[in-house]
């Protein structure tokens, strides 16, 4: 392939990366435009990668008529799809070329996306967890993915080690405040329609005790992720302050609501509320 045909081959795998995030998120997707172009850019291929191991998992792979099975094998193939692009920095997979793109450049490599796709894998096999499989779950499905995008914004940066680790762990810790609110968002679908309990102790029904801990232990992981936006780079601490006043909003509806409705409606955040806190980020962004 010449240069000129390569450079084309990865502008379309990026294009098809940012076709993924438009049409998949909206609350992120938002976010995500805060962002400093060339760090938008990578975030929508970590992104689409993960969507994509996610609908094959869950999503229109099952609704085609695939038996779990076989998708347990489509996994394995993605798997073994992302580790060979990441090493030859190519792949005919648009999707997961423009990952290996962002991975090589930014030094994401398996050691984070083994974790991802073990934690994809058991949800093919798994209907409940212990505590300790809930935590290694929520770190593969979640923690991992905020430690992908801090290595995108923190390209070039030299920090201290005490900054360091607080930044890793406030990535970590955000994005298991994310999964932990969208498995309560989703405890009707997973529950009922998948036979899927993620907290120990609500394989038969979801209690207010119960939801009261795990908002309790939300709150906790936004505590301390708050702790370290501020050190991040002006360039996307806008972008990553949105989606966690998202979350924080969604935090504090779910509380409100009873867990007679929780368990039958997805608890969302309005528009003008999410057009709110867009605004303020925005107005962040351009303060910085």
């Amino acid at each position: 392939m010449n240069i000129a045909g390569l450079d084309l081959y990865n502008a379309t795998a990026k294009a098809s990366a940012a076709v993924v995030i438009r049409r998949y998120s909206t609350s992120f997707g938002w976010s995500s435009r805060l962002l400093d172009v060339h760090v938008r850019d990578h975030i929508a291929r970590i992104y689409a990668l993960v969507r994509i191991a996610d609908e094959l998992v869950d999503g229109p792979a099952e609704r085609a008529g695939i038996d779990r099975a076989t998708r347990g094998v489509l996994l394995d193939e993605l798997e073994a799809e992302t580790e060979r692009a990441l090493r030859l920095g190519f792949s005919t997979n648009l999707v997961v070329h423009a990952f290996a793109l962002t991975g090589r450049e930014h030094g994401i490599g398996m050691a984070l996306c083994r974790p991802f796709f073990a934690s994809m894998r058991r949800d093919l096999e798994v209907t409940s967890f212990d505590e300790g499989e809930l935590n290694d779950y929520i770190y593969g499905s979640a923690e991992v993915i905020g430690l992908m995008c801090l290595a995108v914004f923190e390209s070039g940066v030299v920090r201290e080690d005490g900054e360091r680790e607080r930044l890793n762990d406030g990535a970590r810790r955000l994005g298991a405040a994310f999964q932990k609110v969208n498995f309560l968002r989703d405890f009707a679908d997973d529950h009922d329609d998948l036979g899927r309990a993620y907290f120990p102790g609500t394989e038969k029904t979801l209690t207010e005790r119960s939801k009261a801990d795990i908002v309790a232990s939300i709150r906790e992981d936004l505590r301390v992720s708050d702790q370290s936006i501020p050190l991040l780079a002006p360039g996307c601490r806008a972008a990553v302050w949105a989606a966690r006043a998202m979350f924080g909003e969604l935090t504090d509806r779910i509380e409100a609501t009873p867990v007679s409705v929780l368990t039958h409606t997805r608890v969302r955040v309005p528009n003008p509320v999410k057009a709110r806190i867009l605004a303020h980020a925005l107005g962040m962004k351009v303060a910085r």
